[in-house]
């Protein structure tokens, strides 16, 4: 569904993507993990257009979306929801202002029937009752949850997920993965996530690739993954430091 072809970014000295390489398989989990800094959010900002790269192409369904207009891509991106790190929630908004934000934006619908998709969002991500609170109100859980209903308020094609899992304890960690799992086989969407959640990606995935130094090293199946001895893919995995910690 998504081809990645030679993708570089740049910021000043830095080069942050040097040639990534990677297909996006259509309704399946791909997760791509990486140490902090490798550039996976940066990767994820070029595929929904808020970044454009130096060089490369990210072709959807054949159409690279790297060279198009404004306008155009507007239109693509329709096909695209999003689950922030932190959920990044409306804080003066409710429940349903944050859920049915979308809705309100890009549709001609009536507050009735917005309220009713928003509701129905909420119930897919088991949370029933809970429109009226305030993002204030709710525990970091809840505010995944909501901002899982959110991104796929307008039923769209492809979901990304920054650090879904960042700040939360591992049970509620797992408890996500369920709802990531539920929510994907219900709606056959195309996920793609980033995270440096180890358990979390085995429990998901049906693709990992792993993102060093600006480029996929390592890609396979959680399986093939495990038992892939790069010494690299095997220190991240296994959550190895590079030598001896010095404790002062």
């Amino acid at each position: 569904m998504i081809k990645i072809i030679n993708l570089k970014k740049a910021f000043g000295p830095k080069q942050v993507l040097d040639g990534v390489n990677l297909e996006i398989e259509k309704g399946k989990i791909t997760v791509i993990i990486g140490r902090s800094g490798e550039g996976k959010s940066v990767l994820l900002k070029h595929i929904i257009g808020l970044l454009k790269p130096d060089e490369g192409k990210i072709l959807l369904d054949g159409q690279d979306i790297t060279a198009m207009s404004e306008r155009d891509f507007s239109e693509v991106l329709k096909r695209f929801g999003m689950l922030f790190q932190g959920a990044a929630l409306f804080d003066s908004m409710s429940v349903a202002g944050n859920v049915g934000f979308a809705l309100k934006e890009h549709t001609d619908m009536n507050d009735e029937d917005i309220l009713k998709i928003v509701r129905e969002k909420l119930n897919r991500v088991g949370l029933a009752n809970v429109e009226d609170m305030m993002p204030a109100d709710l525990s970091g859980g809840m505010k995944k949850r909501v901002g899982l209903a959110r991104a796929i308020v307008m039923d769209p094609e492809i979901v990304l997920f920054d650090e879904p899992t960042t700040g939360l304890d591992p049970i509620m960690s797992d408890s996500i993965a369920d709802l990531v799992l539920d929510t994907q086989r219900a709606l056959k969407t195309t996920y793609i996530l980033i995270t440096h959640d180890i358990p979390f990606t085995y429990k998901i995935a049906d693709k990992i690739a792993m993102l060093h130094e600006g480029r996929i090293i390592e890609e396979g199946t959680v399986e093939e993954m495990k038992a892939n001895q790069n010494p690299i893919l095997r220190q991240f995995l296994e959550g190895r430091a590079e030598g001896p910690i010095k404790v002062y």
